[in-house]
């Protein structure tokens, strides 16, 4: 009995090191990707287990990028052998590209008759059809009904909900509540118009209750994570970003969402370790860059938060924002030269920050130059920031 345990724990181990070793496969070559090096990206992927579907998926569409179609036609049909239907909706787009309409259509039909089925949705807005949109197939294709009145009410919710159009969502939403009372559809309808709407209580419940019906849902998780942050709870959305980057969703930015979490709720080390994984991968992110600035803020030191600020201005020059960034780091460390320096070239590129030039102000009050400072206090009154008046106040009414 004890070997068998053994046996059981080294291959449950062996199983945790191959996935994990996958999970990091396809982080570098989709960062690799993004960064134009699909030669890189293929090889990163062609060294990795080829009989793993996501590798083969994911290295398919590296070859679309480069053009080589018959690769990808190669690893898609290899994924098709291993689950039916999986490697289908690329095949068709291929043969799109190709302007081989007949082929493309004979391979979307058999990936909405598959588990990998895809919605209208998807289908209308993917950019490679439109090379076969006025061919005879493709109009034949749509002759026949492919979606259920029931498929397409859903479709219509989140088209809706997309849109802002709140009323017609909630009308649609509550249609499909009455002819599908309780089905996966209706409640993810009901769902989506909870957050539309702002109603965050009720979108928490009805996301809770999806997520718990069908664990591991990538889409029901997103939306769980982004309605915890929207009001207010970062510690929920830390543990339902968790629950993705756990169930092996190869997306690198939910480091970053869940550092974000973690900077709200004080756990710098977790923040901080979360931005650099991210940072390794994707070195010149400017959203990455500059909430790696505040975690280094709020863990106390200021002198790296402005040290990354500086490379995000060096690789970001025209984004006023960085100049904020770094204004604001001065300005905390009372550097008031460099603060409104800094301030000042935000504001060259958006004059429009009245929080900007209110501490502009503040620090030009603090290097002397009253007269100016008043000029930049007035400028944010104007633009709306009323703690300026306080400052007119004490320090330009004669």
């Amino acid at each position: 009995m004890k070997k068998v345990l053994i046996l059981f724990l080294l291959l449950t181990l062996a199983l945790h090191v191959d996935a994990q070793e996958t999970y990091d496969v396809l982080l570098r070559a989709k960062a690799a990707s993004a960064a134009g090096k699909t030669d890189e990206a293929a090889r990163i992927l062609s060294e990795a287990d080829r009989t793993d579907l996501r590798i083969l998926l994911e290295r398919s569409e590296v070859f679309i990028s480069k053009g080589d179609y018959q690769s990808a036609i190669t690893d898609l049909n290899s994924a098709n052998a291993l689950k039916p239907g999986s490697g289908d909706f690329g095949l068709s787009r291929i043969y799109a590209l190709k302007k081989e309409a007949a082929t493309s259509m004979y391979h979307l039909s058999s990936c909405l008759r598959s588990p990998f089925r895809k919605s209208e949705r998807e289908i209308m807005l993917e950019p490679a059809f439109a090379s076969i949109e006025n061919s005879p197939e493709w109009r034949s294709f749509w002759k026949e009904a492919k979606f259920s009145a029931y498929e397409k009410s859903i479709a219509e919710v989140e088209y809706y909900c997309s849109s802002g159009k709140k009323e017609e969502a909630e009308s649609v939403s509550s249609m499909l509540g009455r002819e599908y009372p309780g089905t996966e559809g209706s409640q993810y309808a009901a769902a989506l118009v909870s957050l539309t709407g702002l109603k965050y209580s009720d979108a928490l419940r009805q996301l809770s209750a999806l997520v718990a019906s069908y664990p591991g849902n990538e889409r029901y998780l997103r939306l769980l994570a982004g309605a915890q942050e929207a009001s207010g709870n970062a510690a929920g959305a830390s543990v339902t970003w968790s629950a993705l980057i756990e169930s092996g969703v190869a997306d690198a930015r939910l480091f970053v969402s869940r550092a974000g979490c973690y900077l709200k709720t004080g756990e710098t080390d977790r923040a901080r370790n979360d931005i650099r994984r991210f940072l390794e991968l994707y070195p010149g992110d400017s959203e990455a860059l500059r909430l790696a600035g505040k975690i280094e803020g709020a863990a106390g030191d200021n002198l790296a938060a402005i040290a990354l600020y500086t490379d995000n201005l060096k690789l970001h020059p025209d984004d006023p924002q960085c100049f904020t960034d770094r204004g604001d780091a001065y300005f905390m460390a009372k550097s008031w030269a460099l603060a409104a320096d800094d301030y000042s070239m935000a504001l060259d590129l958006s004059p429009g920050n009245g929080n900007a030039w209110l501490n502009k102000g503040i620090s030009l009050i603090n290097t002397g130059k009253k007269d100016d400072a008043c000029n930049d206090f007035r400028m944010a009154l104007k633009l709306g920031n009323k703690k300026a008046a306080e400052y007119i106040s004490a320090n330009c009414l004669r």
